[in-house]
């Protein structure tokens, strides 16, 4: 599991939570100006699930078809919304304004 608490201590960051493989939200931590609450992490770690499934699928096939590698396995991803942006591993995410994420930050927090 990733350390929610450094993920949350990330510059910017609105929530951090945990998620089992099958989406349900297992943990979070919110700022004290976040307009996240686990109801709405709960379903964006339900699309983490969803959207990493695809890209490992994606990912497969595209080395299957072309012969070409390092596309498999899917280590982590980015969704990117009007006002904020959600980057995630296959067990958690940190969600952060457009405007102060910090893409390198976030993804060495969720591998740490």
């Amino acid at each position: 599991m990733a350390d929610l608490d450094k993920l949350i201590n990330l510059d910017g960051a609105v929530a951090a939570f945990n998620f089992s493989s099958k989406g349900e939200l297992q943990e979070s931590r919110l700022s004290a100006d976040s307009e996240m609450n686990d109801t709405i992490l709960d379903l964006v770690a339900h699309v983490c699930v969803a959207n990493t499934s695809i890209a490992t699928m994606q990912a497969r096939g595209w080395e299957n078809v072309t012969g070409s590698g390092g596309f498999y396995p899917v280590r982590g991803f980015s969704l990117i919304g009007f006002d904020w942006t959600v980057i995630a591993n296959e067990e958690a995410g940190v969600v952060m304004p457009n405007d102060k994420v910090d893409y390198e930050a976030a993804y060495a927090a969720l591998e740490a």
